[in-house]
C-alpha cells in the first residue's frame, strides 16, 4: 500500500544528516512539503532543500538551535507561514557526549539533556497550539534503544532518552482529545556516518549482540516514521515502536 501524505506538512528537527536526512527525504517522497532545521552547515540545508524540491514539493530550510526555545517557536512560525499549518513533527535533532560518569562534567551532561530532551519540549511546546487549531497533528519523537537498556559511558544519554519516552507518554495524553497523536521511534544500531567510523571489530561484536544480525539502515527508521504518519496509524498514541533487530528484546 503506498502511503500519501500529499496537503500534509512536516517539520524535521536535526534534517541534514544520517536519520533526520532519511526521514526529511521520505515524507516527501510521500508527497508532505518539509521544513527541516540545522545548526551548523549551510551547505549541506541547501543541498537537501533542493533535494526535496525535486520530489515536486516545497521546502524550507531553517536555522535553528534546537536546545533554545525561542529559535524553536521562529522555527515553527516560519514553518506555518510557509505552509499554513504543520501536520507533522520528527523531533530528531540529538547530540552526545559519551564517557563514563567519574570523568562526565557537568557541561557534557547538560549539553546532552539540553540538545536532546529540552529540545523535544521546545518543538512540542512551540506546535501545540497551531495543531490544536487544526484538531490535527502527528509528533514522532527519535528516541533510543540506549533509553529502554541504558549503556555504560551514555549515561546521559541514556537519561535523555528514556525522558523522551515518558515525555512522549504525557503528551499523548494531553493532546489525545485534539486528534494529535504523539508517538517515539526506538533506533537500534543504524549505520550512519558516525558509526561508520567504528572498527571492523568493533561493527562485529555489535552485530553479535543483535537477534537479527546485521546493522540497522536510516531507511527502516524513517519508513517507522513514515508509518506513524499514516491513516494507517490513525489508533495509536503513546507507543515507544523499536526498530532495533530484535536488540532490545
Amino acid at each position: 500500500m503506498e502511503i500519501s501524505l500529499k496537503g500534509k506538512s512536516a517539520l524535521v528537527t536535526g534534517g541534514t544528516r544520517g536519520i533526520g536526512k532519511v526521514i526529511a527525504l521520505k515524507l516527501a517522497e510521500a508527497g508532505a512539503d518539509v521544513a527541516f532545521t540545522y545548526k551548523a552547515s549551510e551547505e549541506k540545508a541547501q543541498s537537501l532543500k533542493a533535494a526535496l524540491e525535486t520530489l515536486g514539493v516545497k521546502s524550507l530550510a531553517i536555522k535553528s538551535d534546537a536546545a533554545s526555545f525561542s529559535e524553536a517557536q521562529t522555527a515553527v512560525d516560519a514553518t506555518v507561514a510557509a505552509f499554513g499549518g504543520v501536520s507533522v513533527l520528527v523531533n530528531n535533532a540529538g547530540i552526545t557526549r559519551d564517557t563514563l560518569l567519574l570523568r562526565m562534567s557537568e557541561q557534557m551532561w547538560d549539553d546532552v539533556l539540553d540538545g536532546n530532551l529540552k529540545s523535544v519540549f521546545n518543538f512540542t511546546k512551540a506546535v501545540a497550539k497551531p495543531m490544536m487549531s487544526k484538531r490535527d497533528g502527528r509528533i514522532i519523537n527519535i528516541t533510543s534503544v540506549i533509553g529502554l537498556m541504558g549503556n555504560a559511558g551514555q549515561a546521559n544519554y541514556a537519561a535523555s532518552k528514556a525522558g523522551m519516552i515518558g515525555f512522549t507518554k504525557s503528551i499523548a495524553k494531553e493532546l489525545a482529545s485534539r486528534n494529535i497523536l504523539v508517538n517515539a521511534v526506538a533506533p537500534g544500531f543504524i549505520g550512519t556516518e558516525m558509526t561508520d567510523a567504528l572498527s571492523e571489530a568493533q561493527r562485529t561484536q555489535i552485530e553479535n549482540e543483535i537477534p537479527l544480525g546485521k546493522v540497522g539502515s536510516a531507511e527502516d527508521v524513517a519508513n517507522a516514521v513514515l508509518f506513524l504518519c499514516s491513516p494507517m496509524a490513525a489508533y495509536i498514541t503513546g507507543e515507544t515502536i523499536r526498530v532495533d533487530g530484535g536488540m532490545a528484546m
